[in-house]
């Protein structure tokens, strides 16, 4: 067995979300998903089918970041992976739908960070064994620190 690192850059104001499902039909329920919780979001998400044509499967509204996200996923190559690129939403917003659709069954991460994906890569194929999202922590939090978080939170209006 091989592990290999495929890098996930994040193009400005957007951020990505890498999952697992399991059915050809992933790639119509999530642009749903997406488009019926958040209206307003631009998107382009692909899907690595795992059997018959092994193809990337792909949708969006945003051209850009469809073909990011077809290029990324044949990167992958991780059969049954989706990756979705968006912009004018936030994971925030769409995570609970998205674990809700029938098909996905794991979120890998959800995030603006540079993301490393951690393949494994055997005789049968490829698969995602996890993520490095962002940097490591430097240090834990100071009381300084916890009041700029809270504060944060109130300012973009996530906490009142």
């Amino acid at each position: 067995m091989d592990i290999k690192i495929v890098k996930l850059e994040v193009p400005e104001d957007c951020n990505l979300i890498l999952g697992q499902s399991h059915f050809i039909k992933t790639v119509e329920d999530l642009y749903e998903a997406i488009i019926n919780t958040v209206p307003q979001a631009e998107f382009g998400l692909a899907f690595a089918e795992a059997s018959g044509d092994c193809l990337v499967r792909k949708a969006g509204n945003n051209e850009e970041l469809t073909r990011i996200a077809s290029q990324k996923m044949l990167e992958i190559a991780s059969g049954h992976s989706f990756l979705i690129y968006l912009k004018n939403a936030f994971p925030i917003n769409i995570t609970q739908r998205i674990k809700s659709v029938p098909e996905v069954v794991n979120l890998f991460c959800a995030t603006a960070n540079p993301v490393q994906v951690l393949i494994a890569e055997t005789e049968q194929g490829r698969g995602i064994i996890g993520v490095i999202d962002g940097s490591s922590p430097k240090q834990i939090e100071t009381e300084d620190d916890v009041a700029d978080r809270e504060k944060f939170l109130r300012d973009i209006g996530y906490k009142f």
